[in-house]
């Protein structure tokens, strides 16, 4: 964890650098005379995400003023993406900001929020925003009550923390949720980033994060089996082999959806999924059961796309319920 909740009183001689945000009007986000004011930018946590989400602000025309990072890893991420940004407490970094980044892991945010809501660290009419997936809104509420104006921006990409990010930022989703009445301001700092928003209500929030979870972080769950695989076949790069397949199948699924399916469950072919299961069990002691949960789904899928007939369908399920001798 990036961030240490612990000693927020300790402000030492870290001034406040602006006294807030005055009138700047927001409109059109897409429009460039409509860019926010040029705001002081402070990070909380140094981990992958905030480093490179500061770095784009900059180059947007904001100044990153301090940044907070406990672990010797973020505090060196900081210095190559941040260079000569003040490493500096949590209540330091939001006596000098206008516009604060709360980047810190899912289950440390509530508490973070509460923390310096508590010590009288957030400022009225200072932009407080976390980019938590997991997160709407609500769970900035100690800060909103303080007089903060609360954004969730959660950028809908991996991160490296590196400067590859910088890059990777170019047109990726945002989902963003905020009052309505902020809407144009989260929107505008989205498109400053060089990102497109996404509009997400509040109440569908952790739907949202749950299908970019099950979405990303599952697949490199299977593709890290799959490599596995190959190499327990002796093949020296599945990286090389693997790419064109895996590049070509999410091209085709995320433009064709479930019609895009194909291989030996999409075919019907019970027998050749029998005997995946059965070299799988000499090779693995885990991947049958990934193997099996993902045959199962795709021919429900396949059912229900007609790609298989009830027949087919029955006959897959009846393979992949057998017990393993």
């Amino acid at each position: 964890m990036d961030v240490n909740p612990s000693g927020f009183a300790d402000f030492g001689e870290f001034a406040p650098l602006t006294d807030g945000l005055g009138d700047q009007a927001f409109g059109d986000p897409g429009d460039p005379g409509n860019r926010p004011a040029r705001l002081a930018v402070g990070v909380v946590g140094t981990g992958r995400v905030g480093p490179a989400l500061g770095a784009a602000l900059q180059l947007a025309g904001h100044t990153v003023v301090a940044a907070s990072g406990v672990s010797a890893t973020s505090r060196r991420r900081a210095d190559a993406l941040l260079p000569g940004v003040r490493i500096v407490t949590p209540p330091q970094v939001l006596a000098a900001a206008d516009l604060v980044l709360l980047t810190v892991p899912d289950d440390a945010l509530a508490d973070l929020v509460a923390g310096l809501a508590a010590t009288g660290a957030v400022r009225p009419g200072q932009l407080v925003v976390h980019t938590s997936g997991a997160h709407g809104v609500a769970v900035l509420e100690p800060a909103t009550r303080a007089g903060a104006l609360p954004l969730a921006l959660h950028p809908a990409m991996t991160f490296t923390g590196t400067s590859v990010d910088l890059d990777r930022l170019a047109g990726c989703p945002f989902g963003v949720t905020a009052p309505e009445e902020l809407r144009p301001v989260a929107e505008a700092l989205v498109v400053e980033m060089g990102g497109e928003p996404e509009w997400v209500p509040e109440e569908v929030r952790p739907l949202y994060h749950t299908a970019l979870a099950h979405g990303a972080n599952h697949l490199v769950t299977l593709v890290a089996q799959a490599m596995d695989l190959l190499r327990t076949a002796g093949v020296a790069e599945p990286g090389r082999m693997l790419g064109p397949l895996l590049g070509a199948a999410l091209d085709n699924s995320l433009r064709s959806g479930d019609a895009a399916l194909t291989g030996p469950v999409a075919r019907g072919d019970a027998g050749t999924v029998r005997r995946h299961l059965a070299q799988l069990s000499t090779v693995s002691p885990d991947i049958p059961a990934a193997y099996r949960a993902m045959a199962r789904a795709t021919a429900q899928r396949a059912l229900a796309n007609g790609t298989i007939d009830e027949t087919s369908a029955a006959g897959l399920l009846d393979v992949l319920n057998e017990e393993k001798h």
